[in-house]
């Protein structure tokens, strides 16, 4: 079995180093000279924990090859991930489908024989048909099938995920991508993944169904969180009262600044449109959208008022920056909202993330960045956490307590006992329980 991955962004990347690891050849193709030639010499373009291990063995196996040259990827190739960017398309929040497009009408020119191309991308509903139809006008007598292979790839632990899927979906109504399809996930039949066959649009809408109610659960967390607040319950009890219930489950209720990342945020987005333009809206989803955006500017208000209502000229140490623990991943990270607030507040903002600084020194100007936590919150005003990462949670809260000039602690992911915080004479703030002191 042969594979072609267009694409080494994220999901691009995991797939082909997985696939490979499954014992198959897979050649990933970019147009990136760059990119190609640091991934060939091992130098990873993304932070996944396990990821440079697994890259460097199936290279060394020679199961997995990089090239900038699509037609020598495509060529002989059983089957074709296309698993380019699909952003949200500016001014009207369609995903951008440019980059699939193009793909497919390169693979339509480099394809031999019977080919299966595999959408990857998370892609709206009716873009299999499309690509279909852009492959066909270029190769009216090719053979060919056009497969929806959604991912489901959490940040962080992408690869587990990948090894060891909760379901694979594949939609498909060609009997011979079928049958190349179960080959090349063979290896999960062993461990008796549920690999769900269907039609290529509902395929397509089951990655945008899933990632919306993962999205609409952490905004409903996040809205009862503000309410225990106000009634003076406690949300991790209120979340694991409610999460034991089978039909609920534990998984996405655990508040914080708002969601983020590659994925929610955008399929959120062109999920609505989609919708809309079918003359079906989401009423629900649309409401997740407009709240979660509100929550991320909101938290910046949060923090001023546990600095007494005003941050002009006070020191803020914040202690991460990606959207979330595990990755390097600052695309709609809460602290892209929260930052520039603070600094305009008045404030001097030093900040510190274990990996995510390179991408966020792009993103957000006027920061000082720092080499560790403790540096960060040294003479700092209030130290607030927007990232749980482990590192945070062992921290001495002596130590703490001595670096900072006030004992103001605003943590957005709750990743400490207030109990404990109280003890420790500390001004603490958290989501969706009893804050201590002011």
């Amino acid at each position: 079995m042969r594979v072609a991955m267009i694409g080494t962004g994220y999901v691009g990347l995991v797939s082909g180093a997985c696939f490979s690891e499954f014992g198959t050849d897979v050649i990933c193709v970019d147009k990136d000279v760059e990119k190609i030639a640091r991934l060939e010499d091992g130098i990873m373009p993304i932070y996944e924990p396990g990821l440079d291990v697994l890259v460097e063995n199936n290279v060394k196996a020679g199961r997995l090859t990089f090239t900038t040259d699509l037609k020598v990827g495509v060529k002989d190739a059983d089957a074709v991930f296309i698993a380019v960017g699909t952003p949200t398309r500016r001014g009207d929040g369609h995903a951008d489908l440019s980059y699939v497009y193009a793909a497919a009408e390169e693979i339509a020119e480099a394809m031999d024989d019977f080919t299966v191309i595999v959408t990857k991308s998370t892609v709206p509903v009716g873009t299999g048909r499309e690509v279909e139809r852009i492959i066909r006008e270029k190769r009216p007598d090719a053979e060919f099938a056009v497969v929806s292979n959604p991912e489901f790839l959490r940040e962080g632990s992408a690869i587990g995920d990948f090894m060891r899927p909760d379901r694979v979906v594949i939609g498909t109504s060609d009997e011979r991508a079928r049958e190349v399809m179960s080959d090349l996930y063979r290896p999960l039949y062993l461990i008796e993944t549920p690999i769900v066959f269907t039609s290529r649009e509902t395929s397509e809408m089951i990655k945008y169904a899933a990632n919306t109610f993962l999205a609409a659960k952490i905004t409903f967390i996040n809205e009862i969180a503000d309410l225990c607040e106000k009634v003076g319950a406690d949300v991790h009890d209120v979340a694991r009262g409610i999460g034991l219930d089978g039909r609920i489950g534990k998984k996405f209720l655990h508040p914080g600044p708002g969601y983020g990342g590659s994925c929610f945020p955008k399929d959120t987005l062109a999920l609505v449109r989609t919708a809309q333009e079918y003359d079906s809206p989401l009423r629900i989803i649309e409401t997740v959208v407009n709240v979660n955006t509100a929550r991320k500017k909101a938290m910046a208000n949060r923090i001023v008022s546990a600095c007494g209502g005003s941050v002009a000229g006070k020191t803020i140490g914040i202690l991460g920056l990606a959207f979330k623990p595990n990755t390097d991943d600052m695309r709609d990270a809460p602290s892209l909202d929260i930052v520039p607030a603070l600094i305009a507040a008045g404030a001097t903002v030093r900040a510190y993330d274990p990996e995510a600084m390179e991408e966020a020194k792009k993103l957000l100007e006027g920061v000082s960045y720092c080499e560790n936590a403790y540096e960060t919150i040294d003479g700092a005003d209030a130290m607030v956490v927007l990232t749980e990462w482990n590192e945070f949670r062992g921290m001495d809260l002596d130590r703490v307590k001595d670096a900072l000039k006030h004992p103001t602690v605003v943590d957005l992911r709750n990743v400490y006992d207030p109990a404990e915080m109280a003890e420790n004479g500390f001004s603490y703030s958290c989501v969706g329980r009893a804050s201590i002191g002011g």
